[in-house]
């Protein structure tokens, strides 16, 4: 038997990949992948991830960005010109959405 829900939001799988730019031979290199199965906007979910990667790490002037891939197909791509100002707090249902890692980061 299939059900069919109209009307109500569907929780997808959200997959993430924090890559870094290699100055020496121009390639994006992965540094950490996950996924989460949530609602959650997945822009607002790659600012987390990238926030919480970068905090409290020297990045010695590399360059890094999350690629945010949601089961519907589209793609965004965070860079840290477009993470939030010092004093953001991530929403609770997104630090929910991460690894115990990066949540333990953002706090």
């Amino acid at each position: 038997m299939i059900a069919i829900v109209f009307g109500e939001e569907v929780t997808s799988c959200v997959r993430w990949e924090i890559l870094m730019h290699e100055r020496f031979s121009g390639v994006w290199i992965c540094k950490d992948f996950g996924r989460a199965t949530s609602d959650v906007d997945p822009t607002e979910l790659g600012r987390a991830v990238l926030a919480a990667y970068l905090a409290g790490r020297d990045s010695r002037g590399e360059t890094f960005r999350v690629v945010v891939r949601p089961d519907n197909g589209g793609q965004c791509v965070i860079t840290p010109g477009q993470l939030p100002d010092p004093g953001w707090k991530a929403d609770p249902a997104i630090c929910q959405a991460l690894p115990a890692y990066l949540r333990k980061a953002l706090t």
